[in-house]
């Protein structure tokens, strides 16, 4: 209603309060828009004048009575309910305007501060609209009162504190609403008040939260007051960011923020700064008082060309960075080495810092692309400025941190594709000389410090064990110095605990050598004691890295030596009175004398001392059984004799009196026993390369002295086992007492008087008093009865590994077992899976007690368990049960694998593999039973590698027994079907555990043809029963995924490593690569004799087998790529027919084999198979080749059948000179080969010709062809040669002379020989290597030699004879050209992408015309504006310009209407432009313009990716929508974001992250345009 509608109605109704009245509502409706506007009007004309006291209070019950409570109520999902909130705002603002001399506002501030307060909960959208209308009204009430400071700062404290909580986007309210009013409001001096307060609030917080939100909050704010921030004026009360250290901290943390928003505001905030430098041209510093840390920021306008250009390419490096696309940011890469170069030179100027080069790394390894995190990764790595001290320094804390967190980071360690599997990875080899230069680089004072911070930092987390292999190995490589004391050992011991965590074994031993090596050359002896050396070493597994005679434990003693008497004194050490006269001086520990000391102080034993309970802690044995044999080696490398005698005279003095002294302290006698358990485990060497001649002279001493008191230690262990450990805790103490003895059985046994003591004497007495014990009456002591069957269980095992003579009375008191679990009696039943009577709480003696029997679980099982050891003993060693009674036990055996936990369960599978056999006749349903419930076992044990690996071969030899195998589906149809069951679900557990069908087939080839010669017609042919575990084996090795491989390439490579780590010294474990199936039955194929009539039948079933897989493949619709899986089983198949074909009979060759490799050679067939047909096809003829007719026939079909694969047949043509030889019509098939080769010159097909003028040229070439070619050849003999004199003249032709030149250089054609070359290497590593298969594929000779014992064969000779062929790089001629462009030449041009920082201004008015041209047509049209101002390419706008037309936008808003002339831009927009009104917006403009349309109702909606972004497909369109598109290249500006109402997303699934913005736009276009397409008006 306009002003002089109201005039007019107040001249004819002078009552004004009546008429404020009427046009009031009541409080229980909303008013509509217009009756709100006309009350605005009123009061706004009423108040012109001067009012009485009266009427101030009538408006203030206005804005009481209507205006409060409406925008209490009004929701912003409402349909017109934000036109509501601005009609209820601009009534608001009028009446505070009339009351704002009272204390109205107070009032209104104090009812709306708390609603902001509100916690903004994403899940209440009540609370959410109540905060966004409270803003609004705020905004409001600023901007119409006085500039009244009191106001000010109660609502900017209150919404200081609101940015620590709200969501981003009330926040981005909260400045646009009240801070940008409040600074409007103000003058020159409140604003400044006003920045300086917010600036230093939210700096504040910044510093002493340090989070990531924190960083986006404070972000977001600048970067919102980034125009009044970094304004040209001068004020000194002013914030000014460029000299202050905690902006450009903020910014720094901002740059290497998760969230890409905040990277942007972050990058934006400093470009605006080094804009405003550059402007101002004054002498900058960022500096803080109290300040000591490096500058961030200084500006210098001597250096301005510099300057600009490092910050140039410095945000070009980051913008780029933020495309998160390899092949983009490579590019950039020689920008960062510009930068870095940069900042090296002027490292003393102070003009750049090196933390800005952080954060360009740090984002790269925040990368969500892998290979962009490793170009990061690896570019670090080699940064050569890292030499300068000053530099290396003030990156250091960098490598501690991030550097340390992204190499966790396991699939950065894959190798490099140049690089073999054995090589050590590329990332590797570079972190070992990054290591190696940036410690030496570092100032010597602060070397130590860094380390120990590495160290402490590789300790504090969880590793993988391929990155943590890699670090240890890189700190392995520094060379020795001092650096590191007590506390440098502490770290290194948390490190060693992160190893633990890996199952892979050999990875975690070869982490602990590395890590040991690393220790000893970089302790200063001088700080530490032996003590912590020595408690050091504990920690290092013998089994896996430190055990004796290895590499490693050389070197260790090596460095005891050097450093004796260096050493520091342990804490509380007397001094030089302690130390032997050999140190007179007293400056250090001597070992000796350490190791001496120590023992005695270990095997004094108080008389005091609680001698009840369980036993002493191992570790201490563990430390001196280690001092002990490392004093002796030490000794024996100064060239003395080993003083064993004196060094163990306090152990042998215990030892000696074990027997005689009943009163020896029991725990003197447990420390005793265990030192001398750990001795014995510790002494034997592990050398691969030791000498089998060479004496160990230290093992000999010891076990001399060992053999001394060896009868007094086993008199002592007959007294304890046999009666008198009673008590729960000392179960516990007979593990001990049963592993020593294990130990001295073991190490003796070949001493003469010992063995014959042991076995007519000992070993019956200790048997007879534990049959003593079973035999009593169940109910008596249960410890006693478990004892005696772990004892029988040790002397059954110890039988079983033929330490016993087999007519010995040891092994006669052993067999009488049988009487005890087989009685003889008909009325007493088996003993077997007996239990155990769990004691009662009265008889717990000691705390330890409670412990064992809170576990009797554990022990009933381990009892159990003892029972089967001593069955399958007996079962192996008396022979076979008789039917009835096997039964029974194998009922008895299969219900103890449900009783027993997993790990428990080898013996009774070692006995089931005896019984089983002998039962499959007569009970077939029990053994499929016993099979069933084994392999369960198995599946349930498949996480756990400790035990896994030894119960799977139990089982296979339970399931894969001989006897087993023989069996056919007629003769036992239900476990034949369990056992191919099984096999089944084998090779799928074989899919995800490298290693499974290993032991399957390595059994079976075992079985089938015994390595030792010993050879059964029998057991052979059940091969030919299950050829289907042939035929896996001859086409295995699953595509494992890519961790997968990592781990086996890495263990490959520490096992190439040999002795050089000792890991692989000592760990035992079994071959488990993928290929060794292959090479397995490879082997065993080869051992085959072709004039056995079971081999040659065996091997023309394989073969059989072999083309069918091919043929299968070939026929299936699955369409297969190269390095598929499909395309390795069809390479493998070809590989092992190759493999057999010199064995194979002539008549099954020419019968059965040479139309199947003919038909194969008309299939689809990738390169590398295609080669291996063709050879195939060559040597069958040249064996058989009176057949030469099929080759002639394959020329002959339908041509539409052969189209390209009559290249294979011609590739046979050009090893003619191979097969001319023996046929026996030479002249005639010459002269056949030329005909067809000519004919095939003449093909429609470029490849075919290709083929068939290289079959021609080879051909017509061949020794003999002159004598030929006398002959009457008619016209032909022109023909084929204008044809060759026309190959040889395509130099003219581009590309067909290059494909000319290569595929006559091709390996196949050229270095290859079909009969010279034909050998297991080429086959198997030359031919795949050559034809560009995955190196995963190749089958190395290393595998040959070492997995199996590989039989020589002349006709099939490992080796091949030759090296040219070897040599060859692979190189295919239908390869393209790949361009040979240097890497300087394309990264040259880089298309810049930064902002532009300095932008000109200038109003514009849009035009009517278009849209007066439309609507004479009738022309629809919505209400939604399209704002392109940021777009500059004029393609991208006529594009645009084309669909905001087509789809009726309202108008277009663009950076400058001069695009329109542009001849790009309409050959785009197709005169579009002439339809759709324009409007002219800068960019400088656009924050003003996006605040007018948002105060008229409009909606600004982006097209970003934003965290809280919106999908298109979820988002519905308000009708007043208002579409901001971003820049091409950088998207929407860090300062415009906080003016979004929303961020709207367009949902993406493919690798490429962002659309064309035209296209972006159209889709978001198209959407608006179909859900209003009812609401159009015309």
């Amino acid at each position: 209603m306009s002003n002089l509608l109201i005039n007019t109605l107040l001249s004819h109704y002078p009552d004004s309060e009546s008429l404020l009245d009427t046009l009031c509502w009541t409080n229980t409706t909303n008013p509509d828009t217009e009756k709100i506007e006309a009350l605005t009007v009123l009061i706004k004309e009423l108040s012109i004048k001067p009012q009485e006291e009266r009427f101030i209070r009538k408006i203030q019950s206005v804005l009481w009575n209507q205006c409060m409570p409406v925008i209490q109520t009004i929701l912003r999902s409402e349909d017109g309910g934000k036109n509501l909130l601005n009609a209820v705002c601009g009534l608001f603002a009028v009446c505070v305007n009339v009351c704002q001399s009272s204390d109205v506002p107070e009032q209104i501030l104090q009812a709306l501060l708390p609603v902001l307060m509100t916690k903004d909960d994403a899940n209440h959208e009540a609370n959410r609209a109540d905060i966004e209308v409270a803003i609004e009204a705020i905004g409001v009430l600023l901007s119409s009162i006085s500039n009244d400071r009191s106001i000010i700062s109660r609502t900017l404290s209150s919404t200081l504190n609101c940015v620590k909580h709200l969501s981003d986007s009330i926040i981005s309210k909260i400045i646009v609403r009240i801070w940008f009013t409040m600074l409007k409001s103000c003058g020159e001096d409140a604003e400044s008040e006003v920045l300086l307060q917010i600036w230093d609030d939210l700096l504040r917080w910044h510093q002493r939260d340090q989070t990531d939100t924190a960083s986006t909050r404070v972000l977001l704010c600048l970067t919102a007051l980034s125009d009044h921030l970094c304004s040209s004026e001068t004020s000194p009360n002013r914030p000014d960011p460029r000299r202050s250290q905690r902006f450009f901290r903020a910014v720094q943390d901002g740059l290497t923020h998760r969230d890409s928003v905040t990277r942007k505001r972050a990058l934006y905030l400093l470009t605006r700064c080094v804009s405003l430098a550059e402007m101002k041209k004054e002498e900058v510093v960022s500096i803080e008082e109290h300040e000591t840390d490096e500058i961030l920021f200084r500006w210098t306008p001597d250096k301005q060309k510099l300057l600009r250009e490092f910050w140039e390419d410095y945000a070009l490096v980051l913008e780029t960075l933020e495309e998160n696309q390899i092949h983009v940011i490579r590019p950039v890469l020689n920008r960062i080495d510009m930068l870095v170069e940069t900042t090296t030179t002027d490292i003393q100027g102070g003009l750049f810092s090196p933390s800005w080069l952080l954060c360009v790394y740090q984002r790269m390894f925040h990368s969500e692309n892998k290979a962009v995190m490793k170009e990061g990764v690896h570019h670090l790595l080699q940064l050569k400025a890292l030499h300068q001290p000053a530099f290396a320094l003030a990156f250091s804390q960098f490598v501690i941190g991030p550097l340390m967190d992204v190499l966790a980071e396991s699939s950065l360690y894959h190798r490099a594709p140049q690089q073999n599997i054995r090589d050590c990875p590329e990332l590797g080899v570079k972190l070992q000389i990054f290591m190696v230069n940036f410690f030496n680089s570092l100032p010597e004072e602060n070397r130590g410090s860094v380390l120990l911070r590495l160290i402490q930092r590789l300790g504090s987390r969880q590793w993988c064990a391929v990155p943590l292999l890699f670090l240890s190995q890189a700190l392995s490589c520094l060379a020795p110095c001092p650096l590191l004391g007590s506390d440098g050992l502490q770290a290194f011991r948390e490190v060693l605990r992160c190893t633990m965590i890996t199952h892979q074994v050999l990875l975690r031993g070869a982490s602990q050598c590395f890590l040991l090596h690393a220790a000893f050359c970089l302790t200063d002896v001088s700080a530490v004691s032996l003590d912590e050396i020595f408690a050091f070493l504990v920690h290092f597994r013998a089994d896996e890295s430190l055990c004796r005679g290895t590499a490693l434990w050389k070197e260790l003693c090596k460095w005891l030596q050097v450093n004796e008497g260096c050493f520091g004194l342990a804490s509380g050490a007397s001094g030089s009175d302690d130390l032997p006269s050999e140190y007179p001086n007293g400056d250090g520990a001597a070992v000796f004398t350490y190791t001496q000391q120590k023992l005695k102080t270990f095997l004094t034993v108080s008389a005091n001392s609680d001698q009840t309970g369980g036993l002493p802690d191992p570790a201490e044995a563990e430390l001196l059984a280690r001092a002990v044999l490392l004093t002796a080696d030490l000794q024996q490398m100064k060239s003395e004799e080993p003083a064993l005698d004196l060094l163990l005279q306090p152990l042998l003095d215990v030892l000696h009196r074990l027997s005689t002294n009943v009163y020896l302290l029991l725990h003197k006698t447990d420390r005793s026993l265990q030192l001398l358990l750990r001795l014995l485990h510790l002494h034997v060497k592990r050398s691969e390369t030791q000498l089998e001649d060479t004496e160990d002279v230290v093992a000999v001493v010891l076990k001399t002295h060992v053999l001394s008191v060896v009868e007094s230690v086993q008199e002592f262990l007959l007294r304890r086992l046999t009666g008198e450990l009673k008590e729960l805790c000392d179960l516990q103490r007979s593990e001990l007492y049963l592993s020593v003895l294990r130990e001295l059985i073991f190490t003796f046994s070949t001493v003469s008087w010992y063995s014959s003591n042991l076995q007519q004497n000992y070993l019956p007495k200790l048997t007879k008093h534990c049959l003593r014990i079973l035999n009593e009456p169940s109910e008596q002591n249960q410890v006693q009865r478990a004892v005696s069957m772990a004892t029988l269980a040790l002397l059954c095992d110890v039988a079983d590994r033929s330490v016993l003579n087999t007519q010995s009375v040891a092994m006669g008191s052993l067999r009488s077992l049988r009487q005890y679990f087989y009685p003889s009696s008909s009325s007493s039943s088996l003993h077997l899976n007996q239990s155990l009577q769990k004691p009662t709480a009265v008889a717990i003696s000691h705390p330890e007690d409670s412990v064992v029997l809170k576990d009797w679980g554990r022990v009933v099982a381990q009892f159990i368990r003892d029972q089967w050891t001593c069955l399958s003993f007996l079962q192996r060693s008396d022979g076979t049960l008789q039917v009835p009674e096997a039964a029974e036990v194998l009922r008895e055996a299969v219900e103890a694998l449900a009783l027993l936990p997993g790990h428990l369960v080898l013996p009774v599978l070692d006995f089931m593999s005896s019984v089983l056999p002998q039962m499959v006749q007569c009970e077939e349903s029990l053994c499929v039973e016993a099979i069933c419930a084994s392999w369960k076992v198995v599946q349930a044990l498949s996480t756990n590698p400790h035990d896994f690996w030894s119960t799977l071969q139990a089982f296979v030899r339970l399931a894969f027994h001989q006897q087993l195998l023989q069996l056919t589906e007629e003769q036992k149809p239900r476990i034949t079907a369990c056992i191919q069951q099984v096999l089944k679900e084998l090779m799928e557990l074989a899919q995800v555990r490298s290693g499974v069908f290993n032991v399957v087939i390595q059994h079976c080839c075992e079985t089938w043809l015994p390595s030792d010669g010993v050879q059964s017609d029998t057991v052979f042919s059940s091969a030919l029963l299950h050829l289907n575990i042939l035929t896996e084996a001859c086409v295995y090795g699953p595509v494992f995924r890519r961790d997968q491989r990592l781990v086996q390439e890495v263990q490959s490579y520490v096992e190439q490593l040999g002795e050089r780590c000792a890991a692989n010294t000592a760990v035992s474990s079994d071959v488990r690569d993928d290929q060794f199936p292959r090479v397995c039955v490879l082997a065993f194929l080869c051992r085959l004799d072709p004039s056995h009539h079971l081999h040659q039948r065996l091997m023309e079933e394989l073969v059989l087998r072999m083309l069918n897989k091919d043929a299968e493949i070939s026929k299936s619709k699955v369409r297969y790529y190269s390095n598929s899986i499909q395309h390795r089983v069809k390479s493998r198949a070809w590989q092992t027919l190759l493999l057999l074909l010199h064995q194979l009979r002539d008549e099954f060759v020419s019968e059965c084999v040479l139309s199947r490799v003919c038909e194969a050679g008309f299939s689809s067939n990738q390169a590398s198979v295609k080669y291996l047909i063709e050879w195939t096809l060559i040597l069958v003829l040249q064996r058989s080749p009176s057949h030469i007719q099929s080759l002639w026939n394959c020329f002959s079909l339908d041509h539409e059948k052969t189209k390209t694969s009559i290249c294979t047949f011609l590739s046979v043509l050009v090893h003619l000179n191979v097969l001319l030889p023996k046929l026996a019509d030479k002249a005639v098939q010459w002269r056949r080969a030329v005909e067809v080769s000519l004919q095939w010159c003449f093909s429609h097909n470029f490849s075919v010709r290709l083929y068939a003028l290289l079959a021609l040229k080879r051909v017509w070439e061949l020794q003999d062809a002159h004598v030929f070619i006398e002959e009457d050849l008619g016209g032909l003999s022109t023909v084929v040669k204008a044809c060759l004199e026309q190959a040889e003249a395509m130099q003219n032709t581009g590309n067909a002379m290059k494909n000319w030149s290569r595929i006559q250089e091709h390996f196949f054609f050229s270095v290859f020989h079909p009969i010279r070359d034909y050998s297991i290497e080429t086959i198997f590593q030359i031919f795949p290597r050559l034809s560009e298969m995955a190196e995963d594929e190749w089958l190395p000779l290393w595998k040959f030699e070492s997995f199996v014992d590989f039989p020589t064969n002349s006709a099939l000779p490992l080796n091949n004879p030759g090296t040219d062929l070897s040599e060859l790089q692979p190189g295919d001629w239908i390869q393209q050209d790949k361009g040979d462009l240097e890497l300087e030449e394309r990264w040259a041009e880089v298309q810049k992408k930064i902002s532009p920082w300095k932008l000109s201004v200038q109003e514009q008015e849009p035009e009517l015309m278009a849209q007066q041209r439309a609507l004479r047509l009738g022309k629809l049209t919505s209400s939604l504006l399209v704002v392109a101002s940021l777009i500059d390419k004029p393609t991208n706008l006529g594009g645009l310009c084309r669909t905001c037309e087509i789809f009726g936008a309202k108008a277009l808003v663009l950076d400058s209407l001069r695009h329109v002339n542009d001849k790009q831009f309409q050959a785009l927009s197709v005169s579009s432009e002439l339809w759709l009104p324009m409007m002219e917006v800068k960019p400088a403009e656009l924050s003003d313009f996006l605040q007018l349309k948002k105060s008229e109702g409009y909606w600004v909606i982006g097209v970003e990716q934003t965290s809280n972004s919106q999908s298109l497909q979820d988002y519905t369109f308000p009708e007043k929508s208002l579409l901001l598109l971003g820049n091409e290249r950088e998207g929407i500006p860090a300062n415009v974001l906080q003016l979004l109402d929303v961020c709207v997303e367009i949902p993406q699934f493919g690798v490429t992250r962002s659309l064309n913005v035209h296209v972006s736009a159209a889709l978001l276009v198209w959407e608006y345009t179909r859900q209003h397409s009812g609401c159009n008006t015309a």
